[in-house]
């Protein structure tokens, strides 16, 4: 809790080599605007400040270095909120910075709250600040720490997760929605809506991380000996019988021996791909074109706006009506 109800709250923003900037700087951006509108109102906002286990300058994989305070200068003071950045080479980052994750276990306890941006939960799972607990990550890092710490559960579509006293975020850009959760928690809704004026994002975005291109994933992935099969999908994503029979026909494979090797090849099943595929068509229609949503609906394999609508709602948390109104591009 804050050393007083008349003091700022105490953020201490975590760096360490190789740090993604964003990861840092956007969060960053966000208390110091919800500080200006807090003091506005003559209330105490946030004492923000950015530390590492020496101090100094500390250098961004982006090469922009950072001024920094050292861990010690804060021991004994009330620190209300950690950050903690990701990095593109977070296993690489995490071997050079066994003390900030020593810092991040000893720290974490005392403080009110912890939040990870990105891979930054690479180093709270590290500390043991994410056993058996729900977190988020950038989607290209979900296997990975999966796999590092298989007892948490990776919440793969989450823009955030909060466990307890514990956040975590997905990647880069998602650190500034987490913020702007965590000043809403502390300000009041009204700061925070200010906060996303400012910077012009979503209070709350819609969407999940489902919103990047499944065809990219797919891509990034290990599924390219599908790559064929993927573009004859995209172009025949009206037809109504596109099930594993059909195809696992146009792969030339049985059926379960297609649907067994495509889930580990792509990390999902056939008929999830089939469905996302849609959603990724449909989403451009409403975006690029003027033809009807029932038109779309019908055109991208879903049969009726029902079904359409149900599907955006599940993935994207948002109608495709509301979609087209905030995203299309067509005049």
């Amino acid at each position: 809790m804050p050393e007083s109800l008349h003091q700022p709250r105490l953020v201490l923003f975590v760096a360490f080599e190789g740090m993604g900037l964003l990861d840092l700087t956007g969060p960053q951006t966000v208390f110091w605007a919800a500080s200006k509108y807090m003091a506005a109102r003559g209330l105490p906002g946030y004492e923000r400040q950015t530390v590492s286990k020496h101090g100094g300058l500390v250098a961004s994989i982006e090469g922009v270095a950072l001024s920094s305070l050292p861990f010690a200068q804060f021991a004994g003071r009330s620190i209300d909120t950690i950050i903690v950045p990701g990095a593109p080479e977070v296993e690489q980052a995490l071997g050079a910075s066994p003390a900030t994750v020593e810092w991040l276990r000893t720290a974490s306890p005392a403080a009110r709250r912890t939040a990870s941006v990105c891979s930054g939960a690479f180093l709270l799972a590290q500390a043991g600040l994410l056993d058996n607990k729900r977190a988020a990550t950038h989607w290209a890092m979900c296997d990975r720490l999966q796999a590092l710490h298989p007892d948490l559960e990776i919440d793969r579509d989450a823009i955030f997760v909060q466990q307890g006293a514990i956040w975590t975020s997905a990647g880069v850009t998602a650190g500034i929605d987490l913020a702007l959760a965590l000043v809403e928690a502390d300000c009041g809704r009204e700061v925070a809506m200010l906060v996303a004026r400012e910077l012009v994002v979503f209070m709350k975005r819609p969407g999940g991380q489902a919103q990047f291109s499944v065809a990219l994933q797919s891509q990034a992935g290990d599924g390219a000996p599908f790559d064929e099969l993927h573009r004859w999908l995209a172009d025949n994503l009206a037809s109504t019988s596109l099930n594993v029979e059909a195809l696992a026909q146009q792969a030339s494979m049985s059926p379960r021996n297609f649907s067994r090797v495509y889930k580990q090849k792509t990390g999902r099943s056939p008929a999830r791909a089939v469905e996302l595929y849609r959603l990724e068509a449909a989403r451009r229609m409403l975006e690029q074109s003027t033809r009807n949503i029932d038109q779309i609906a019908r055109d991208c394999g879903f049969g009726d706006e029902d079904r359409l609508r149900a599907t955006f709602q599940r993935h994207l948390a948002i109608s495709p009506h509301d979609y087209r109104k905030r995203f299309s591009k067509a005049p």
